[in-house]
């Protein structure tokens, strides 16, 4: 592989904590794909890990409870006909979703309220917009 899988700063997948199997692939490859197992499926050990900080450890346990089995998350990848390539995909997939799930929570939105001036020239305006297309007519409105 090339290398380690940066999550965030300095925090990057543990190749000990990783789980490799591998099967043969329906994908492109042709009579090819009969012979070797080029489909991978990466584990990895959510819940027992300790190479993430305590609250990203939480974080993604929670974001991604729904997919997780026993705690372990799995990722697949059948895309290329090389093995090599869907290990790389597979191990970035699960890198970038560790980082998406583990990411801090977005600020909430601090409410503001619409300047009453802004409201009244918005109204007043509409209302120029109404008479002017009002007397585009024939017929007296009155």
């Amino acid at each position: 592989m090339s290398g380690p899988y940066v999550i965030r700063g300095s925090v990057s997948l543990p190749e000990a904590e990783l789980m490799w199997r591998f099967s043969r692939s329906s994908g492109p490859g042709g009579q090819h794909v009969n012979t070797t197992d080029s489909q991978v499926e990466l584990r990895f050990d959510l819940a027992k890990t300790q190479s993430l900080p305590p609250v990203w450890k939480e974080r993604a346990l929670a974001k991604l409870a729904d997919r997780l089995v026993d705690g372990v998350v799995a990722v697949r990848a059948s895309e290329h006909r090389s093995q090599w390539r869907n290990r790389e995909t597979a191990a970035v997939r699960l890198a970038s979703l560790l980082a998406e799930a583990s990411a801090p929570p977005p600020r909430a939105r601090r409410a503001t309220r619409i300047p009453r001036g802004l409201n009244e020239r918005r109204l007043r305006e509409k209302k120029q917009r109404g008479d002017t297309k009002r007397g585009r007519s024939g017929r007296d409105w009155g």
